[in-house]
């Protein structure tokens, strides 16, 4: 774990956040204090978990996909990253890499104006490094120059299914060209029964990269579950075998899945396309609010 900055110890607010309903541009969002952490915070957008930031500890992570990420990340070499993230919400990502990894430059791009207007005065937004604008994810691509940033990451979800066209191999493609040789794209997506999308998904990403890893609950890879997968993608080799080690004695173990088991998983799906973009997946209504 790496050294967490002074400045990010919380001091006192006042007024602090205030608990209640907001309405936002994709529905209506909520804020909830987790009654066992002094200063945690859970943020949902019609019932549909969207982040949970701890203000006094901005290194804790509490939802199991993103300390996937997190745990991607600090497996990356040493020091501050340029990093672009793609969906904000409360920037929980954004908050662990500034605190884990001071000198960080990084940029959110959300389409939610209202939303993040409501993080801004409820949870702030004065981390370390970081920029917020409010930009659909394609249009963001477009304006970044090629070898930039060290991490990209894709967690944009609009009404519980992910934000159009970022699945594609067009936007994979962009992402690719703004990432400097050894970095890294993570993606957060969600899928059941059969995995259709997340197949089609990993076929866009090996059409792109020659590096892609999968992180995801045993129960959601088989299938018997809708839940969230992780991937990771490089153009330089990726730590399997120390991220494998460290999800399989996390405390809900994850499979790390690559090589030959992650081609028989792609079967032969074929790539997303932005003349061949399937729905998203639709979660079932018991499970919003766990992803």
């Amino acid at each position: 774990m790496f050294p967490i900055r002074s400045d990010f110890v919380s001091r006192s607010r006042k007024p602090g956040p205030v608990p209640g309903r907001y309405p936002v541009r994709f529905g209506t969002a909520e804020l909830l204090r987790d009654a066992d952490r002094g200063n945690a915070w859970l943020v949902s957008v019609d019932g549909v978990a969207q982040s949970y930031v701890d203000l006094d500890d901005p290194a804790h992570l509490e939802f199991d996909y993103v300390r996937r990420f997190g745990d991607v990340v600090d497996h990356l070499p040493l020091g501050p990253l340029d990093a672009l993230h793609i969906g904000g919400a409360a920037c929980t990502l954004p908050r662990y890499v500034a605190a884990t990894r001071p000198g960080s430059r990084q940029l959110v791009f959300d389409a939610d104006g209202e939303l993040v207007e409501l993080v801004r005065a409820q949870l702030g937004l004065r981390v370390p490094g970081l920029r917020v604008r409010v930009t659909d994810g394609r249009a963001g691509l477009a304006t970044r120059r090629e070898d930039t940033a060290d991490l990209a990451v894709v967690d944009a979800f609009e009404r519980a299914t992910l934000a159009g066209g970022l699945a594609t191999v067009e936007a994979t493609s962009a992402i690719a060209t703004i990432l400097r040789p050894p970095g890294i794209y993570l993606a957060n997506i969600t899928d059941g029964s059969g995995l259709p999308f997340a197949r089609r998904f990993l076929a866009t990403l090996r059409e792109v990269f020659p590096e892609v890893l999968l992180l995801a609950d045993p129960a959601v890879l088989k299938g018997r579950r809708f839940g969230n997968l992780v991937f990771a993608a490089s153009a330089a080799p990726l730590p399997t075998a120390e991220l494998a080690r460290r999800t399989a004695s996390a405390a809900f173990p994850t499979r790390c899945v690559e090589g030959a088991e992650l081609r028989k998983l792609a079967g032969r799906a074929a790539p997303i396309t932005d003349e061949d973009r399937p729905p998203s997946p639709q979660p079932p209504e018991d499970v919003l609010g766990l992803f």
